[in-house]
């Protein structure tokens, strides 16, 4: 396994522990209560295994203790960072650069001092961990990354608006699902079927009699689309540049 796979990996640990595998609730009460919080060294410890289990190695032991370290130093004081009115509105931004920083950095020094010898019974592909990946984002990382745009540009949906009472659960999972089916296309080449699934879901979001006509809605959904077709974008062409 070289670099880019090891790197892909912890990556890939990190969408897990931080996003994937982390209950909601318990996600807000750490960034509410940062060093206070009685979740975060448990947080941290997952973080941690997260982090070795798919190194593959033994010896990346020392880098994931490092990569859990300043993650917790990182999740600490994103509670105080929010509360800095400048700073306030982009602190999950902050906060998952950092992360992802410290991962990329953490990983580089690794492979500088240690070789590269992941304990696997088969051979893993690049582009192979950079489809998991991309299905990774596509799920609960985009969802969170679209309401932190929607929070900073400060778009909001009326109360009084009766659309505003559906189940956010049900939107969620909807854009989760067709941001895999925009992610699979693309890795298959069927360009014409995200038309396709762009136009079906105009027909059904925005009929004449309904007023969920918004731009809570339009900005969701051009957000949800442009995330997908990004990550699937950047999923087939950075495995041809690396290899």
């Amino acid at each position: 396994m070289d670099l880019a796979r090891l790197l892909t990996l912890q990556l890939i640990a990190h969408l897990l522990s931080d996003f994937i595998l982390q209950p909601d609730a318990k996600s807000n009460e750490k960034n509410i209560s940062g060093f206070r919080s009685n979740y975060l060294k448990w947080h941290i410890l997952f973080t941690f295994l997260c982090s070795w289990i798919l190194s593959f190695q033994l010896s990346f032991i020392f880098a994931a203790a490092l990569i859990s370290i300043l993650h917790w130093v990182i999740d600490g004081l994103k509670r105080r960072i929010d509360k800095i009115s400048v700073l306030g509105d982009y602190t999950f931004f902050i906060d998952q650069t950092l992360h992802l920083t410290s991962i990329i950095v953490i990983t580089l020094f690794f492979s500088l001092i240690f070789e590269i010898r992941p304990d696997l019974p088969v051979e893993i592909s690049f582009r192979f961990l950079m489809i998991i990946g991309g299905y990774l984002v596509c799920a609960k990382p985009s969802n969170a990354i679209i309401k932190e745009i929607i929070k900073v540009f400060k778009i909001s949906i009326e109360k009084n608006n009766p659309d505003a009472q559906n189940l956010p659960n049900a939107g969620r999972l909807i854009g989760i699902i067709e941001r895999w089916l925009v992610f699979t296309f693309i890795l298959l080449s069927q360009y014409e079927l995200i038309g396709f699934l762009i136009a079906a879901k105009s027909i059904l979001r925005f009929r004449d009699d309904d007023t969920i006509k918004s731009e809570y809605v339009v900005v969701g959904t051009m957000l949800s689309f442009g995330l997908a077709i990004a990550t699937g974008i950047l999923t087939t062409i950075i495995p041809g540049i690396v290899t």
